[in-house]
């Protein structure tokens, strides 16, 4: 239960009460201007000084066509204010029963606010629990086989109950035994404001035109003052009403009454109203997304020379040279040179690239782009011939794994073997590279709002991204699209992109021309050149240049008041008997007992009116308990997060 707080106001309805009622003594005249104005706030606040004082001199007899006095009331008056009013609108009678339960609860009505009780009725069914909006009914005396009913009206405007599921409820708590003993009669006060509350709903939502004027709580009943104090119209289905239901329809219907108002269309013409040209210009901001998934083949590929190239997935092994024993032929010495060109197209994807082994008999050079890279069977660093014999007369085999990748670079890039071959002999290269080949993506935010939106002369009126509206009217409307996350690439190259948005949709409304500004020279050159006992002026002469002056002057002064309005804080004991979906709230606690908080504003004599039952926890001063508040609050929505659960994407 959240704490009840009893503040001070001073509403529009005081103020208008203290200018219509307020009466002027005959010795006004010996006061001065302020020592009046001070009198007549304290006689306001007299009657006016919180919500209770207000309705007891104002609201109440105002709506139930009562004498009203006036602040000093020395007279009194009977005001109109409501088309239909009556003592009894509705009264509610309830007799608990040995379990607890509110056996029986009568219902009159006086349904055409004559003064007369034209329907009275009983529930059928014993109520075990009170809800904000129905009640629950259960085998008497315990929470077991329980019905749950709302409030609601038929088509001849009576109270009914319809049965729905207990979710469609709110605020529902036991009253019967399974909860605690004497839990009616012991709190009478609120179940009946609990019982009667949820029947006013229902009537005042299916009839708008009345209202409740006061609650009147006398023993085991009470009674609500009503009154017809909207449209006066005997049709309950006011054209005001349907605005709640169809919102859309407000903006035809506003439109429909200006274009016959004679006071609109004057302004309309006026020029005020058509000394602004506005043109209103439409733009994107849209996230555009490629998805590429290359060949691997687009990545690096052979283009001239070797004399194979075998590709198993995403790898390439590159084959040069003439591996054959004995498949060249020599001399003396003879020098036999092997070209591969490779080209690299997207070096980014390159994930690997090594001379994984060459071989040769007799001696051989491996070089890229010119730089050697690897020889044997000894250093061979020269274009010359071999730095010993030619004739080895045997095969040699090198497993250098050399990294190439800091080599292919975008581009061409010419692998050289270099063989030096006697009577007869092989060379043999092999170059293995690590292709990604996998879905990439290719994002680019396109605005083409940006020029726009540099335009002094424009403002944004309205904004939609991914379909929520963020701008309406050149006003914010704190609504923010959750990040979304789109399927892109088709089922070739499915990819999953989660971003903050993908397409905003923009109006801006631009200034065409400019109307003439008023001159406010004047006013910031008071406010920059005065101070709070001077006031500085500067006012323009008919031959064009600028008078200036300065005059003393003082604020009259304005009292003090106090720091804050003393409150005091207050709890009493109370029964967990709170209901949910899952039973009582008191039975799955250890202590079924908790405690409801009160605050009360102090007396002037700084006295806590603590209620029967209250014991004092702060007394009167400046509480503060806005960080427990806080946390409360906190608590609620977080536990209340934990506990829902659901099938389907919230």
């Amino acid at each position: 239960m959240l704490p009840r707080w009893d503040r001070r106001l001073l509403s529009a309805c005081s103020i208008i009460a203290t200018a219509l009622a307020i009466s002027v003594s005959s010795c006004a005249s010996a006061q001065t201007m302020e020592e009046r104005a001070r009198a007549a706030a304290e006689a306001s606040r007299a009657k006016t000084s919180d919500s209770d004082a207000l309705q007891q001199n104002y609201v109440t007899p105002g709506l139930a066509g009562q004498q009203i006095s006036t602040v000093d009331n020395s007279r009194t008056f009977a005001p109109n204010i409501a088309c239909q009013k009556t003592a009894t609108m509705l009264e509610v009678l309830v007799q608990p029963s040995g379990t607890g339960d509110l056996g029986t609860v009568t219902i009159a009505r006086d349904t055409d606010l004559d003064g007369t009780v034209d329907a009275t009725s009983n529930l059928p069914v014993p109520v075990s629990g009170i809800c904000a909006n129905g009640v629950v009914s259960c085998q008497p005396g315990s929470w077991n086989g329980c019905s749950f009913y709302r409030w609601d009206v038929d088509a001849a405007k009576a109270l009914k109950l319809t049965s729905v599921d207990m979710p469609k409820l709110a605020g529902c708590y036991c009253i019967n035994n399974s909860c605690g003993t004497n839990l009616a009669w012991g709190n009478m006060a609120s179940v009946l404001r609990d019982l009667g509350g949820g029947m006013i709903g229902a009537l005042t939502t299916a009839d708008p035109r009345y209202g409740v004027a006061e609650a009147v709580i006398d023993g085991p009943a009470i009674r609500y003052v009503g009154a017809q104090s909207t449209a006066c119209s005997s049709n309950p289905d006011l054209p005001q009403t349907a605005y709640r239901f169809n919102p859309g329809i407000i903006a035809s219907d506003a439109y429909a009454a200006s274009s016959g108002s004679a006071v609109f269309q004057a302004l309309k013409g006026s020029a005020t109203g058509t000394g602004t040209s506005l043109q209103y210009r439409h733009c994107t901001i849209e996230r555009r997304v490629t998805v590429l998934k290359p060949g691997a083949e687009d990545i690096i590929s052979r283009t001239s020379g070797g004399y194979s190239t075998i590709q198993n997935g995403s790898s390439f092994d590159f084959l040069m040279g003439s591996p054959a024993d004995n498949s060249l032929a020599g001399g003396s010495c003879t020098l036999i040179d092997f070209r591969m060109t490779l080209h690299v197209s997207d070096p980014d994807r390159i994930i690997d690239a090594r001379l994984t082994q060459f071989f040769a008999d007799d001696w051989a050079q491996v070089s890229i782009d010119g730089q050697l890279v690897g020889s044997g069977p000894s250093p061979w660093t020269t274009l010359g011939l071999p730095p010993s014999k030619c004739e080895l007369k045997k095969t040699f085999y090198a497993y250098p794994n050399l990294d190439l990748k800091p080599w292919l670079t975008a581009g061409d890039h010419e692998i050289w073997l270099r063989v030096a071959v006697a009577s007869g002999g092989e060379g043999f290269a092999q170059v293995h590279v690590d292709v990604d080949n996998s879905c990439k993506t290719l994002e680019q935010v396109v605005d083409g709002c940006g020029a726009i939106a540099a335009d002094p002369q424009c403002k944004l009126d309205s904004e939609l991204v991914d379909g929520v509206q963020t701008w309406i009217n050149g006003v914010a409307t704190g609504l923010r699209p959750l990040p979304q996350t789109r399927i892109l690439g088709g089922p070739a190259c499915p990819t999953d992109l989660t971003r903050d948005f993908f397409l905003k949709d923009r109006t801006y409304r631009c200034n065409v021309d400019n109307i003439a500004k008023p001159d406010t020279s004047r006013g910031a050159y008071i406010i920059d050149h005065s101070t709070e006992t001077l006031l500085a002026d500067r006012t323009l002469q008919s031959d064009g240049s600028y008078a200036t002056s300065t005059r003393a002057f003082s604020l009259p002064d304005r009292g003090s008041v106090p720091a804050c309005e003393p409150v005091c804080k207050t709890r009493a004991p109370k029964a967990n008997n709170e209901a949910a979906i899952d039973g009582v709230v008191g039975t799955k606690q250890n202590v079924p007992t908790g405690y409801d908080t009160f605050f009360h504003a102090c007396t002037t004599d700084s006295q806590c009116p603590a209620g029967p039952g209250e014991e004092i926890v702060s007394a009167c001063g400046c509480l503060d308990d806005f960080p427990e508040a806080v946390v409360m609050m906190q608590t609620v929505r977080l536990a209340g997060a934990d506990l829902v659960c659901t099938g389907g994407v919230q």
